[in-house]
């Protein structure tokens, strides 16, 4: 097996575990909620909180791959995250949860920039859309698999144990990272040639120099892709923060039914991030970046954006939850080429430009996910109401999407610093 292939399986694990972490506190939302005593609004300035603390340290995580490389990177931010991961379910009031989710969300930030950094140098151009979908792939599997597995745990030790045993999953993964990574597929022993040469040359910094700010900043397409990324998280973020109180309290789904449905955008994610990645690709090949990386990002987040007004239409539950799978698919379609994109016009600093991308996205998963506990009471308990204006957002974004050029490098090659 090709060794950039063996480097993707530690960052499918790694994805996998990430959304572990992340959906289960979404599916322990309701007994969370109940045991400590917390109201909506309460509850989504828990959830937004991790996201604010998230968006504040994207960018200098997604830096740091840049400069010292994932292997460093990536195993600090595991250990951290795990660490606040076990310390949540250790909480015992409002005010201690809310300092650990935003220390875990600190600790999260950079994964998925450290994940874009280590595709970029170990994958050519023609494969990232599709090893980004991979990489996604394995976090919706981890969200499907986080309501079944956490809801078995909670079931037969409580639901603090549940954070417990993902903490510890992730410090082991960190010892397999460690140990078989490596930053530059040239310092890896064993690779072929032929495979070396199929990569190409990893554009990695003798000395590093920071992404000119001053120079990105005012680029046009840079604007675009971060506002891009704010609008689609603000109906993404449901999904993590929200989906399985939705169905319980706003559809009327049991627990063991809100089991199965939430687990279902998961899977349906997991196949519209592959099939998303590769068909990118393959358009990459036949018609260019602009055709094979646009079309596929706006059409996803246009279907999405009806799928998730249809569930808020519709009286009846099941069909509802059918709505919001199908949405989330083809949502997910964009995601690795929204990453790929980062890739595209990033190059050596597709860390920083992912980060940032990120940055803008997390800061509308925070104010979506605080704004719809607030929505909720406003809207008497209405949940479909809240959940309307998400939408409407997902179909901005789709537009955005349409004005974003990947041919356009943020720092081109000529101009960057001597000796790169």
């Amino acid at each position: 097996m090709p060794y950039r292939y063996r480097m993707l399986g530690l960052l499918f694990l790694l994805s996998m575990i990430t959304y572990l972490d992340r959906v289960c506190i979404s599916v322990l939302g309701v007994r969370m909620q109940e045991d400590l005593g917390l109201t909506p609004k309460m509850w989504g300035w828990v959830v937004g909180l991790f996201t604010l603390s998230y968006a504040v340290f994207e960018i200098p995580t997604g830096a740091w791959g840049d400069k010292y490389g994932p292997r460093r990177t990536v195993t600090r931010i595991v250990l951290w995250w795990s660490a606040f991961t076990i310390a949540t379910g250790a909480v015992s009031n409002y005010f201690v949860l809310l300092v650990v989710r935003f220390f875990f969300g600190a600790g999260e930030a950079g994964a998925y920039p450290n994940i874009a950094v280590s595709i970029s140098r170990w994958f050519p151009p023609v494969e990232r859309a599709k090893a980004s979908g991979i990489s996604w792939m394995a976090a919706r599997l981890g969200g499907a698999t986080a309501p079944l597995l956490t809801i078995w745990i909670a079931s037969q030790y409580g639901w603090r144990t549940a954070f417990y045993i993902y903490g510890l999953v992730g410090a082991i993964w960190c010892l397999l990272w460690w140990t078989y990574f490596r930053d530059n597929p040239r310092e890896k022993v064993g690779i072929s040639a032929e495979e070396l040469a199929f990569i190409g040359t990893p554009k990695i910094a003798e000395a590093h120099v920071s992404l000119p700010w001053a120079q990105v900043l005012r680029s046009r397409n840079f604007i675009t892709l971060l506002l891009m990324y704010h609008t689609y998280c603000w109906g993404s973020y449901f999904y993590l923060s929200w989906l399985s109180t939705y169905l319980q309290k706003g559809r009327g789904f049991s627990e063991r039914e809100m089991t199965l449905w939430a687990t279902l955008p998961f899977l349906f994610g997991a196949c519209g991030n592959f099939f998303g990645g590769w068909l990118s690709d393959r358009l990459v090949k036949s018609h260019g970046l602009k055709i094979g990386r646009c079309a596929i990002g706006a059409t996803g987040l246009a279907l999405s954006g009806i799928f998730m007004i249809s569930a808020t239409q519709v009286a009846d539950s099941r069909t509802s939850a059918i709505c919001l799978a199908l949405g989330y698919g083809c949502m997910d379609c964009m995601l690795p080429v929204s990453w790929a994109i980062c890739m595209d016009i990033g190059r050596k600093y597709s860390g920083a430009v992912s980060g940032s991308m990120n940055m803008a996205g997390q800061l509308g998963s925070f104010s979506s996910s605080v704004l719809f506990g607030y929505l909720v009471t406003w809207f008497d308990g209405d949940y479909n109401k809240a959940l309307f204006p998400l939408a409407c957002m997902l179909l901005l974004s789709a537009y955005i999407y349409t004005r974003i050029d990947p041919t356009q490098q943020l720092v081109p090659e000529r101009v960057a610093a001597p000796g790169l």
